[in-house]
């Protein structure tokens, strides 16, 4: 039960990590939105901002599903104080895979973002040009 009890606290601080993440990838998507109008970088931006929105929804999932999990193990704990030491809980599998899964796609989004802000983020706004 502990080995869950330390994943759990792990993911729910990476979750939180990443939360404070797509912040800042969303205020540098503000900054974008005043330098330029260009209607093709417009477009990327909404869809960041999507994908930043939907990774947002992804993220409060997980944390509900990983608390949920976590209030269960508490409740055994608390209703079989004995017992506690002597259970083979199954693993969260299932919640494993689901934080991989989240992994790899965050990874995918971030680097698909990177090189987004390498083409644009250094091109002179309107009022420069």
């Amino acid at each position: 039960m502990h080995e869950l009890h330390f994943e759990h606290k792990i993911w729910i601080n990476e979750l939180s990590f990443y939360e404070d993440e797509i912040k800042i990838y969303e205020h540098r998507l503000e900054e974008l939105v005043m330098k330029s109008r260009n209607p093709d970088m417009l477009a990327q931006l909404e869809h960041f901002q999507n994908q930043f929105i939907r990774e947002k929804e992804v993220i409060d999932i997980l944390k509900h599903d990983i608390n949920s999990h976590e209030h269960k193990l508490s409740e055994y704990a608390e209703t079989h104080p004995i017992a506690i030491e002597h259970v083979h809980f199954k693993d969260h599998s299932d919640l494993r895979d689901r934080m991989e899964r989240f992994y790899k796609i965050w990874i995918e989004l971030k680097e698909e973002f990177y090189a987004f802000l390498l083409k644009y983020y250094n091109q002179p706004s309107e009022a420069e040009a």
